[in-house]
């Protein structure tokens, strides 16, 4: 967490790229758009304590018909959330993304290889099996927790296994010891899997890491991001 000396980021607009000058270091740090992707929960609030502790902005989205989210009529499976993500990356752009937005983003770096540069993931699948991995079955506490959402959202989505060691992002993974629905043993393949990828366990963390552990993630994030090539 920031200690009292820290000063906040000050924005600065150079063309496609947000500067962000962080005044104790003296320095400008280049910055692409940031798109932050929520889980299945579906809340565009979901990444913003995280954001906020990093000094960072860009656009958080929420997905129409998933949570408490207000459905959508041109939302009607996950390919129409990836498509309206996909919208947004007409420049070079980060993503970070929680969960279920794990997949969409690790398919959008699949979609866009030279325009996707930089991933952080959070306690997701990532489009790779994880049964054998010790990964619980959640769509049915989903279900329960969220009886309005879309029913699409517990259909299967495929393996992209034999695909993501083409992505050449660099990648941070951020995962909890503590996590049943993702544990260790699935950041630890995806690490395997990726070819620039980097994993982080956070002690004590569960499944909602970047909200219950907002600022130790906003330092990873943002050291990530702002780290050169």
């Amino acid at each position: 967490m920031p200690g009292q000396d820290w000063f906040p980021p000050i924005p600065v607009q150079f063309g496609s790229y947000t500067m962000r000058h962080f005044p104790e270091e003296d320095r400008i740090l280049p910055m692409l758009k940031t798109l932050f992707l929520p889980g299945a929960a579906g809340s565009a609030a979901f990444w913003k304590p995280v954001a906020a502790h990093a000094g960072l902005d860009g656009v958080f989205f929420r997905w129409p018909g998933l949570g408490n989210e207000p459905h959508q009529d041109d939302i009607q499976s996950i390919d129409d959330l990836i498509d309206m993500v996909a919208k947004h990356i007409t420049e070079p752009v980060n993503i970070v993304a929680q969960s279920m937005g794990g997949f969409i983003a690790i398919r959008l770096a699949l979609t866009f290889p030279h325009l996707v540069r930089r991933l952080v993931l959070t306690a997701t699948s990532g489009g790779i099996p994880i049964t054998d991995l010790g990964g619980s079955t959640w769509r049915e506490d989903y279900v329960r927790a969220f009886p309005n959402a879309a029913l699409w959202i517990a259909e299967p989505v495929p393996d992209l296994s034999a695909e993501i060691p083409t992505i050449g992002a660099r990648t941070l993974l951020l995962w909890g010891d503590a996590d049943p629905i993702s544990p260790i043993p699935v950041g630890e393949r995806l690490r395997a899997l990726l070819p620039a990828a980097r994993l982080h366990v956070f002690a004590g963390a569960d499944h909602d890491l970047a909200v219950t552990h907002a600022a130790l993630v906003a330092a990873e994030v943002r050291a990530h991001l702002a780290a050169t090539p």
